[in-house]
């Protein structure tokens, strides 16, 4: 649990509420000499007086994982990015490409996202989920990057097994072979909804056309993929952060919200867009 960097942050919460340890102590319902105890290492913290901690922090309005980004991406290289990783259950060992199934978004690969609060998102139902901060250098390193379009469309549903039948239909193989060689892959984060509305795409229910501008609608921003050992050398890990309960809750209230904005907006652009584009059977004919 140590690896949460738990004593500066205790730290930081003291500092910012002006208050004692024996305060917090109280405030989070232990003794201060437990606090003191954690605090040499002479104890285990469990994840239950985590929580405690990290929440108590939440609810007085001090946001931690939003101070670390801030204050990293102040710090960040001219050639780097600051990027987010959400996590189930926290990662193990070193990063690896292995560890990852062939049929997310561009195959095996480490994800990354651009925004916190979407990487947070992601993970925020599972009870002992966490974030990390990374800094990415990319320097000498080879890239694609894909934006919402049919290309875009069409590898998404390749990698998620929908288009099985086509695998070796010329348009199929021209856009593997944009992804042949390169380091890492920028493109648009697909969610659950991104994949009703490509699956009604490949069943032959709207267009192209139709589909690009519903999931124009509910843009979660852009993830960097990385595809090759050489490009995991240049990512480090600069902080494993704690996700509260009522964080976490913070982030499932904003995703129903934006889910709702984005529905409404699918069924718009559905309707409007009515009629225009190709069908996919007009496109892999």
């Amino acid at each position: 649990m140590n690896d949460f960097e738990i004593y500066a942050d205790i730290e930081i919460i003291m500092e910012l509420l002006n208050i004692t340890a024996g305060e917090l102590a109280e405030q989070i319902g232990v003794t201060p000499i437990t606090l003191s105890r954690w605090k040499k290492n002479e104890e285990n913290i469990l994840w239950s007086n985590l929580n405690a901690i990290y929440n108590f922090a939440f609810k007085k309005g001090i946001r931690l994982n939003k101070i670390k980004e801030q204050l990293f991406k102040e710090d960040c290289g001219e050639n780097s990015v600051i990027l987010f990783h959400g996590a189930k259950n926290g990662i193990e060992g070193q990063i690896s490409i292995e560890k990852s199934k062939n049929t997310n978004d561009f195959g095996r690969g480490f994800y990354c996202g651009e925004s916190l609060e979407q990487s947070a998102m992601f993970v925020a139902s599972y009870p002992e989920s966490s974030l990390y901060i990374l800094e990415f250098d990319k320097s000498n390193l080879s890239y694609t990057k894909l934006n919402v379009d049919r290309d875009w469309m069409l590898l998404i549903a390749y990698f998620r097994n929908k288009l099985t039948d086509y695998a070796e239909h010329p348009i199929i193989l021209n856009l593997l072979s944009r992804l042949e060689g390169v380091d890492y892959i920028i493109a648009p984060i697909a969610d659950n909804r991104m994949f009703e509305i490509i699956d009604s795409f490949i069943d032959g229910e709207i267009t192209d056309v139709q589909c690009q501008h519903c999931l124009s609608a509910t843009n979660l921003g852009n993830q960097f993929v990385f595809v090759t050992d050489k490009s995991l050398k240049q990512l480090k890990i600069l902080r494993h952060c704690f996700l509260a309960q009522n964080e976490k809750i913070h982030y499932l209230s904003s995703k129903q919200e934006e889910s709702k904005v984005g529905n409404d907006k699918v069924k718009v652009a559905r309707k409007q867009y009515r009629g225009q584009g190709k069908y996919i059977e007009e496109i892999l004919e």
